[in-house]
Formats: C-alpha cells, sequence, structure tokens
C-alpha cells in the first residue's frame, strides 16, 4: 500500500481537486484506492456527495481498526472509497497530543488497511501541527501544490526547513505547479527558476475554470470533462507520479 498526502501549510492552492482527481485516476487501473478527508471543511466529502455517518467522529477515528472500517463509504466510482471528514476533526491535534506516540498513530491507524487498498490517498488541512507531523510519517509522498507565487513558495521553503531542522526524510516531498497562468510573467520566472530543483516534478496544472466547476460537478473532473486541459494536465501528473515511486 502506498499513502499519497496531498499537503501545503498554505489553504486555496488546490489539494482537494489534485487529491479528487489523482485518487479517481489511482482507480481506473483497477486498483482498489481510499480517499480520507482530514480537513473539517470536509471539501472533498462534498465533492463526493458524501457525509460522514453521525455516530463518527474525530476520537472514533483515532481509535482505527473496526471505527475507520465502519465508516469507510463507497463512491460511485469502481475501486473507489471515501472515509468522509467530520467537523470534529478540528480537533484531531489536540486529541492526538493525549496519544502515547502522536506521530506515529496515523501511520499504525492506515497501516490496518493495507490488505484492502493499493493507494491511499490523505487530503490534508493547511496548517504545520501534530495532525501534520503525523500525517509525515504515515505518508510515503507528500505531496505539495505550489501556486507560482512569492508567498507559496515561501511556505514550501518552510516545509523544506521544517524537515531539515526535524531530521525528516525529505525525500517524500513532492512538488508541482498549479494554477499557472503563463501569461503572468511571474508565474513563468518562478516556474523557470525552480523548475529544475529536487523534488519538483515536470508537470503542472493550468488554471482552468473547470477546476472550479467540480463544486457544480461535485465529481472528479476527470470523470465528467476529461479531455479539458486541467483534466490532461491531472493525468500527466499522476504518470509521472506513480512512474517516479
Amino acid at each position: 500500500m502506498k499513502t499519497i498526502a496531498l499537503y501545503s501549510i498554505k489553504g486555496g492552492v488546490g489539494k482537494t481537486a489534485t487529491a479528487v482527481n489523482l485518487s479517481y485516476l489511482s482507480s481506473l487501473l483497477s486498483q482498489p484506492t481510499l480517499i480520507c478527508d482530514l480537513d473539517p471543511q470536509g471539501a472533498t466529502s462534498y465533492y463526493f456527495r458524501i457525509t460522514a455517518s453521525k455516530r463518527f467522529n474525530s476520537e472514533k477515528f483515532l481509535k482505527g481498526n473496526k471505527k475507520i472500517y465502519n465508516n469507510i463509504k463507497a463512491t460511485d466510482f469502481e475501486n473507489l472509497d471515501l472515509l468522509p471528514s467530520d467537523f470534529s476533526f478540528r480537533n484531531l491535534d489536540i486529541e492526538l497530543s493525549e496519544e502515547k506516540k502522536p506521530k506515529r498513530k496515523l501511520k499504525k491507524n492506515l497501516e490496518e488497511l493495507s490488505d484492502d487498498y493499493q493507494f491511499v490517498f490523505l487530503d490534508c488541512p493547511p496548517n504545520l501541527t501534530l495532525l501534520s507531523e503525523s500525517v509525515f510519517e504515515a505518508a510515503d509522498i507528500i505531496l505539495v501544490p505550489l501556486i507560482p507565487t512569492t508567498l507559496s513558495i515561501r511556505t514550501y521553503i518552510q516545509l523544506t526547513d521544517f524537515f531539515e531542522a526535524n531530521n525528516l526524510d525529505s525525500s517524500k516531498i513532492r512538488a508541482f505547479f498549479t494554477m499557472v497562468e503563463t501569461r503572468k510573467k511571474m508565474h513563468r520566472d518562478i516556474i523557470n527558476e525552480f523548475r529544475k530543483s529536487p523534488g519538483i516534478l515536470a508537470g503542472s496544472v493550468p488554471y482552468n475554470s473547470d477546476v472550479e466547476k467540480m463544486g457544480i460537478y461535485r465529481a472528479p473532473l476527470n470523470a465528467v470533462q476529461p479531455n479539458s486541459p486541467a483534466a490532461k494536465a491531472y493525468q500527466h501528473l499522476w504518470k509521472e507520479l506513480i512512474t517516479n515511486f
């Protein structure tokens, strides 16, 4: 089982859209795939038209085992399941701090799913907290969407600096440019500057209104508009990612 976390310290960079589309593309290869919505905003759950059971909450999520299995739900797409978010996930950092080994808790819970899924995607909230550190431990790849702007690059550098300062495995980090508008000189300049940096993938996703319309489609873009420029970009990104696993 491979675990891919869509993560960024900065919000609004396209983590959810990427998690939804890449998990869908994974499922097309007849690979049982699970997407876990860790963000209390529940955008991934919204896109798939799924809500968590009223009995499911952050406490049960951390208990793992049957508490997770019993709350995984099938999506409308074959080989693709979802563990939906609950608003109580906003308390995950507090509850993790009460665990004996908080940074290993998420990895331990996910390992219990290894017989059922080949790929697990984590849609993570935008912050740098104890939950984030648990994600860093659990993930095989930490996939970071980067808008080619100064602030987005700054948070990426903060992330890599955090890994270095805490002796974490920075080889897990992969970044790609998203919401790219080539007509903007800043976007072109930043991409040219960082394109060949270690960990930066060649594939990029253009700014495209169809991605924003996922909130209307409530489905992966690759399922409803597979020939759109952004959908094709996600396809290329997925191929590059699995080739370099």
